[in-house]
């Protein structure tokens, strides 16, 4: 099992849904990096279960603890471990689904490929990984802040609702005032009802996040099996019901002519830039030093809180309800671990270039 993120950079995680508890280490981030623990603590927040009425009612303070790789404040080049105690942990919710398989969840391949599986709550399989995730995001945004990049992401669409415009249009720095973290919020008051009733109906909705990095230098990413776009998409697709990524005009340049799709060049007082940015600030697999922009499809959480028919472990036939709290959108809890992951990208994209020019 590969449980380790990164090239230079990477994130090893460990822990499950119902352990003792989550962590993980850091190793190849840069020393003299000013630890910011406050900031780190509030990115954690921003995923954790419980912060609103349309969240899973799990109630875990998330509360990180810094065991190494940080001295008076700043980073000192060796391996940052940390940990991340679980404490609400209602595993005799899962005791039905002890020898069934839940539709549309890892249980079924999990133990055919391993022979075992923790049932409680999907154990490695569950989203709580990605409190880790989290972790090592902040860490990276804290490193990029020296370069001046900063990442934003966004709910951008929850079942049929979505915003109409680009993302220029919007104010990204209200993303955090409405609990779907849409930069809209009459749209925002609409998915959240939507969320709501999907919710008492004991069904789950799927939606998209939008993402945007600012800042980012020309030349980051390799122009074959390293592409940045490729990184990217890696990462994106490594978070849990995610189903799709598309960077620039994605899907959408299918149906385009490419007079209507190039990014015609410019100059400016001796600085080159593109009249347009169809390409997502990502051109041949490097960044151009345009704005990157991407998106994230989610699908509808798998656990219904209403019978399903399924198979036990024998293959016979039964009906399954599922227990316990669940996201019945895990849209706007996604939009952190969204950051998380693209901070950890473009910071090992940038040690990655750097390693080439030493």
């Amino acid at each position: 099992m590969r449980n380790v993120f990164g090239n230079i950079l990477t994130l090893t995680t460990y822990g499950e849904s119902h352990g003792p508890a989550i962590g993980g280490v850091i190793d190849g981030f840069p020393a003299g990096i000013s630890v910011d623990t406050d900031f780190i603590q509030a990115e954690l927040n921003r995923r954790r279960p419980g912060q609103s009425k349309i969240t899973t009612g799990r109630n875990e303070a998330d509360k990180v603890e810094i065991l190494s790789g940080v001295f008076e404040g700043k980073t000192t080049g060796c391996p940052i471990g940390f940990v991340v105690k679980n404490s609400d942990q209602h595993s005799s919710d899962y005791e039905n689904i002890r020898n069934v398989y839940r539709p549309s969840h890892a249980d079924y391949t999990y133990e055919m490929k391993y022979g075992i599986r923790d049932y409680r709550g999907g154990g490695r399989s569950s989203a709580r990984e990605t409190v880790a995730r989290c972790v090592g995001g902040a860490f990276a945004k804290l490193a990029l802040k020296k370069y001046g990049i900063t990442i934003n992401a966004f709910t951008s669409q929850v079942g049929e609702i979505s915003l109409e415009k680009d993302y220029t249009n919007y104010d990204l720095t209200i993303v955090e005032t409405n609990a779907v973290r849409c930069p809209d919020n009459e749209i925002a008051k609409v998915m959240e009802v939507l969320i709501e009733n999907i919710k008492a109906e004991g069904d789950t909705i799927g939606g998209m996040v939008s993402c945007v990095i600012r800042g980012c230098p020309v030349g980051l990413g390799e122009p074959a099996f390293s592409k940045l776009q490729s990184m990217l998409a890696g990462a994106m697709m490594s978070i849990n019901a995610a189903k799709g990524f598309e960077y620039g005009d994605g899907f959408d340049s299918a149906r385009k002519k490419g007079s209507e799709l190039n990014d015609l060049f410019t100059s400016k007082d001796g600085k080159i830039s593109t009249l347009t940015n169809h390409s997502g600030g990502i051109q041949g697999g490097i960044s151009n030093g345009q704005n990157i922009f991407f998106k994230v499809a989610f699908k509808p959480v798998a656990t219904l809180l209403r019978e399903q028919t399924t198979v036990d472990k024998n293959g016979n036939a039964t009906t399954l309800k599922a227990k316990g709290r669940h996201d019945p959108c895990v849209v706007p809890r996604a939009v952190p671990i969204v950051e998380a992951m693209a901070a950890m990208v473009i910071l090992d994209a940038i040690m990655m270039e750097k390693s080439l020019s030493e």
